[in-house]
């Protein structure tokens, strides 16, 4: 309710006139002030006619005046500059830290917000405000998503930002680690991200010349030549295989030199994975990548369009792999390449990502500029955010657009943050539409939360 509160006070959901304090002086809101994230009063630089008198300072919010105490604030000077306390139920009066009395005024949420929040929250349906999207202007419904596009790629800059001063400020190896992370496909993301941190990439890259070197590296370090990791029913297969000892022998050689520890090979997951998608797999197209320079951040940043970037990543198989997807299994013979969905997801989740942030650290602003202009160039993703959000005739086109979804799922719809959602914004305002049975019960309930 709280929450609710500071929104109606925020977006100015009340009445303008004829607002009184509690002991009958007449209020007039000029303006709510800013809103306060951190510590301190909800609202700051408020400005409030009280009795005629122009006042400016801070504003707080709560459900009942007694959490004025419930929170220490009487104790507490920063709240000494609020000059209006606003709450939906007045059960006591409240004083700063000198003891002296702060004006009170009583806020009720409009019903029909009430009853709209309550939707909201309760509908099981999947988006619930899509009955109020439907109805809003395309240009609205892009303006948001343009702006949740570039939140998740502001997100996406954190993270790779983390991964820059975990490698002492090593930027390749910070590209490395986000793209070995998309080679994941969401299953083995982590495993593929803890991986990549323990390559030293600038030992590997005295054998860019040397794939089998590199390849027995690669999955040596992934713990897959380990004969404990290797499950019974493959173990005698694998142990016998040829390949699977040229690589043993080579990795023993190189750990030695190098000082090598692999990763416990237990960590990878294979339950329901198509073949394409084991790590045995994935492994030996970033093998390719990396022994034909694809992964330096240089040639990234020289990638005008979306095709470029495409071009870039393509990568299948070494040899031994073509007629395999496991050691000492042998298959029809597939060059496997990455498929057009797989390249999609790796230039929006490693590559795209990766030039903003890098463009963002430099301060080359054209290349963060290139980077959104360049999810434009990309269709739409085809996952079960997307499919949900078609149901409300959402236009998604691009991969700015589903990027923009997964954002609004991720971060607001699921945590429920209607509130600071400009489509929640405008179901909240709309006129209230009928209560579903849940809904209903939880208002007899008592609680809007």
């Amino acid at each position: 309710m709280e929450q609710l509160l500071h929104y109606v006070w925020k977006h100015r959901i009340f009445p303008l006139q004829g607002l009184k304090t509690t002991d009958g002086q007449t209020v007039e809101v000029i303006d709510c002030g800013l809103p306060n994230r951190h510590a301190g009063p909800d609202f700051f630089n408020a400005k409030v006619k009280i009795n005629g008198t122009l006042w400016v300072g801070n504003v707080e919010i709560h459900e009942r005046a007694s959490d004025w105490y419930a929170h220490h604030h009487n104790r507490d000077t920063a709240y000494d500059n609020v000059v209006l306390h606003v709450c939906q139920t007045i059960d006591r009066k409240v004083t700063r830290s000198d003891g002296e009395p702060i004006p009170q005024l009583c806020l009720t949420v409009p019903e029909s917000v009430q009853q709209n929040y309550q939707t909201l929250l309760t509908d099981d349906r999947y988006p619930p405000c899509r009955q109020t999207v439907e109805t809003l202007p395309p240009i609205n419904v892009h303006a948001w998503l343009n702006t949740l596009c570039v939140e998740r790629l502001e997100q996406k800059t954190e993270l790779i930002t983390q991964r820059v001063t975990q490698s002492n400020g090593n930027w390749e190896n910070a590209y490395f680690e986000t793209l070995a992370r998309s080679f994941g496909f969401g299953v083995n993301g982590d495993v593929f991200e803890r991986w990549a941190r323990q390559i030293p990439l600038i030992a590997v890259g005295r054998h860019r010349d040397n794939p089998l070197q590199v390849e027995a590296m690669f999955i040596g370090q992934a713990g897959l030549l380990d004969a404990e990791n290797i499950p019974e029913r493959h173990r005698e297969e694998t142990l016998c295989d040829p390949y699977f000892q040229q690589l043993l022998a080579e990795y023993r050689y190189l750990a030695h030199k190098l000082s090598l520890k692999p990763m416990d090979g237990a960590s990878w997951r294979f339950l329901r994975l198509r073949p394409q998608n084991f790590p045995h797999i994935r492994l030996a197209q970033l093998t390719n990548l990396y022994c034909l320079g694809k992964t330096s951040l240089s040639k990234l940043t020289e990638c005008r369009t979306a095709k470029q970037m495409s071009d870039l990543l393509r990568t299948g198989v070494t040899p031994y792999w073509q007629t395999h997807y496991l050691f000492g299994r042998e298959t029809t013979e597939s060059t496997k390449q990455l498929s057009a969905r797989s390249l999609q997801l790796l230039i929006i989740n490693a590559a795209i990502p990766t030039l903003f942030a890098y463009g963002r650290h430099l301060g080359k602003e054209e290349w963060c500029e290139r980077a959104v202009a360049l999810l434009d160039e990309i269709k739409a993703e085809d996952n079960h955010i997307t499919r949900m959000w078609q149901t409300a005739r959402i236009p998604i086109k691009t991969a700015a657009d589903s990027q923009g979804l997964v954002q609004l799922k991720n971060d607001y719809c699921d945590k429920k943050a209607c509130l600071r959602c400009r489509f929640g914004h405008e179901h909240l305002k709309a006129t209230a539409r009928p209560l579903s049975t849940t809904s209903k019960e939880n208002m007899r309930g008592g609680s809007l939360i």
